[in-house]
């Protein structure tokens, strides 16, 4: 475990670990991550200017609001039209869709509500039993345990017989789902990917939840160096070295440099509430195509809390500025500064595609730090 994560002798021991091991390699190595908080360090401490040239981190699709779909984002549009309380998180109120964004739908007069989470969707939908309030519910492993507990402690709420006897029961309230699960899409980016990956940074936070245990299918599969790794640079570091010694010693192995954090199993207790609300499902991720297991869909005891149930929403055709490479840069195949657009006219203020928006984003956080790039 490290003691000092901010241990200048370490980190340029690490660096001169990582130079003498790509020597070694002597050839072209491509790592990638999948977690917007890794992308942030490795931009705002310049870690790729440190790396020797043939060592090449390649940001993934680590950002959940840059993943939802345009077509989930033109129905939460379709149902703010229709009367309902869109409550949603700041990152999603900005994404374009088809036409316009929440946020400028909400200048229209709709009813746009952003919250910092489903607890206060919940909480306002009780208050307001005459509105219909439907939650935007995006996010990995890290949020969807959020979202099952407050559907585990609503579900109870509603079946409460003092609350039905007395009609306290909260029925104006929906969730558009949009959860999707980590792994599936490494599995995917490893098999049909376009882009030859030696090994992956898996996500610290995710991991904190999940354990190790869903990354050991993909590393064997096909034989890929995997490390779960913190957020300081030395983190990100020791992780490359990690990986770079694996390849040295024809390995492939899941290993855990954020022990700090992450342990083996993961949260048993987030897992056994996502589980019990929760199962996988087949989705499109923005950039993919529909991924195995990529998704989370409610179980039947809790779909009627699933707005699909409820309303019937129409498929928009997706109209997706053919300038914007959002899409390629999810799948690791360009850099936000290969897009025509980044900076100008794309750039925080006025977003064209979503991985400008949130913070989490890959053109965001190459916006923010493009100086040191």
């Amino acid at each position: 475990m490290l003691q000092n994560v901010n241990d200048k002798t370490l980190i340029k021991k690490s660096i001169l670990g990582i130079k003498k091991l790509a020597d070694e390699l002597n050839k072209d190595v491509k790592i990638m991550h999948v977690c917007g908080s890794h992308e942030h360090t490795i931009c705002k401490y310049g870690i790729r200017d440190v790396l020797p040239n043939n060592i090449t981190v390649i940001p993934g699709p680590g950002c959940p609001v840059c993943v939802t779909t345009q077509k989930e984002i033109d129905k939460a549009i379709y149902l703010a039209e229709k009367g309902y309380t869109v409550a949603t998180l700041g990152d999603m109120y900005r994404v374009p869709g088809s036409e316009k964004s929440l946020m400028q739908l909400q200048s229209e007069g709709a009813d746009v509500k952003i919250v910092y989470g489903i607890g206060d969707a919940v909480k306002f939908a009780k208050e307001n039993p005459d509105k219909k309030v439907v939650f935007v519910a995006i996010g990995f492993e890290t949020t969807a345990p959020t979202t099952a507990s407050e559907l585990l402690s609503l579900n109870n709420y509603n079946n409460n017989e003092d609350n039905i006897k007395n009609n306290k029961t909260i029925d104006n309230f929906h969730i558009l789902n949009c959860h999707r699960q980590t792994p599936p899409v490494m599995d995917f980016l490893l098999r049909e990917g376009t882009v030859n990956m030696d090994g992956f940074i898996c996500p610290g936070h995710v991991s904190v939840i999940t354990g190790l245990k869903p990354y050991y299918a993909p590393c064997e599969k096909y034989k890929a160096p995997m490390v779960v790794a913190g957020f300081e640079p030395i983190d990100v570091l020791m992780s490359i070295f990690l990986i770079l010694k694996q390849m040295i010693n024809e390995e492939a192995k899941v290993e855990n440099a954020y022990k700090r954090g992450v342990r083996e199993e993961g949260n048993i207790v987030a897992q056994k509430i996502i589980n019990k609300v929760f199962e996988p499902c087949d989705v499109a991720w923005r950039g993919f195509p529909v991924i195995t297991d990529g998704g989370l869909k409610l179980r039947e005891e809790y779909e009627k809390y699933d707005i699909h149930n409820i309303e019937e929403l129409p498929v928009i055709e997706e109209k997706i500025n053919k300038a914007c490479i959002c899409s390629k840069i999810l799948r690791g195949e360009k850099l936000p500064t290969d897009c025509k657009l980044f900076g100008a006219p794309c750039n925080p203020m006025n977003p064209i595609g979503s991985c400008m928006v949130s913070d989490e984003g890959t053109c965001r956080i190459f916006y923010k730090y493009h100086n040191k790039l």
